[in-house]
């Protein structure tokens, strides 16, 4: 068996466990991301060959500074900055790598993006940025002193809208030390995913889903206007938190089969507290959750079919939301 088709193999086994229109992208592969990726793998082994050198270097700068600034002169201002000088050689170069991998991260998930009919954006729009702040005044997210926005995509699912985005919030925190100063300090209080999904129909009330009814109550969520939901099966109504302004449209909107993928998201983010609002006629739903669409880090192949495999094992994990939520 060539290299070729072990790739195509592995491509192959993790494509089967995706959705059926996934099931091409083992020929786009093929023919159109394995060559760029071969000639991109040669470049990051060169960028990393020269920098594991400049590292070699660099150390051995830093132990000759130190045996003579230290040890043979003893001028200690020649060993700091000898070892300052090493340092500084030993760090050359893995910038190059890591902008090489980080380029490589946009040229895979641009194409594949495209394929499947959406736009990428590897920072944020305006857009993305106001419906973060829509979903914080619907309780989905929390508020924030700092944020960072990142991986947007925007396009339709089987003619379903909606975008997507990762987002880091945090919350500045001062407090007093016991000797009277101040002290700042930057807390994270939300790192995950966050959908917003056009529903095909308007709402006529407000639903909030959490597992977590501590959640709604820290945000202020639950108002005069709420009232808990009486969901159709009491497995689900144990697993999570409803609030409603209109009890007959939450049981519509909240099947099993829904809220089985708000668990099975859970499952796949090991129990990243899912929320969502189903308001106007948009949900907002939010997971907290390590970064998706990473692909491997500089020291990982660049041509490994692995990397598109996560990354369309990403993808669809996006698109699951969407084509549960998207039904109603």
């Amino acid at each position: 068996m060539t290299k070729t088709d072990a790739q195509q193999d592995v491509l192959r086994a993790r494509l089967a466990e995706l959705p059926e229109d996934f099931a091409y992208f083992a020929d786009v592969y093929e023919s159109d991301l394995r060559p760029v990726l071969e000639a991109r793998e040669a470049e990051r082994k060169n960028a990393l060959d020269s920098a594991k050198k400049n590292s070699v270097i660099g150390i051995a700068i830093v132990a000759i500074a130190a045996v003579i600034g230290f040890g043979v002169i003893k001028v200690g201002a020649v060993g700091i900055i000898g070892i300052i000088i090493g340092f500084i050689v030993a760090g050359w170069g893995y910038p190059k790598v890591n902008e090489i991998a980080k380029q490589t991260k946009e040229f895979l998930i641009t194409p594949i993006a495209e394929r499947l009919g959406l736009s990428y954006n590897s920072g944020a729009s305006l857009k993305a940025e106001e419906l973060l702040i829509q979903s914080r005044e619907l309780k989905v997210v929390p508020g924030w002193d700092r944020k960072e926005v990142s991986d947007e995509f925007v396009g339709e699912r089987n003619g379903v809208p909606f975008e997507f985005f990762e987002a880091h919030l945090e919350e500045k925190r001062t407090t007093r030390t016991s000797n009277g100063r101040t002290q700042t300090t930057w807390v994270t209080v939300f790192r995950g995913q966050c959908w917003v999904i056009e529903a095909p129909k308007t709402f006529h009330g407000t639903t909030r889903v959490s597992r977590d009814s501590g959640w709604f109550n820290a945000l202020g969520a639950i108002g005069n206007r709420f009232s808990r939901a009486k969901l159709e099966d009491p497995v689900f109504e144990k697993a999570f938190e409803v609030y409603t302004t209109d009890q007959v449209e939450s049981r519509y909107l909240l099947t099993p089969d829904v809220m089985e993928t708000f668990l099975e998201l859970e499952r796949q983010f090991k129990g990243g507290k899912f929320r969502a609002t189903f308001d106007g006629n948009r949900i907002y739903a939010a997971i907290e959750g390590g970064d998706l669409f990473e692909g491997g880090g500089m020291f990982s192949r660049i041509d490994d079919p692995e990397r598109v495999g996560d990354l369309l094992t990403d993808i669809a994990t996006v698109f699951h939301l969407v084509d549960v939520l998207g039904k109603k």
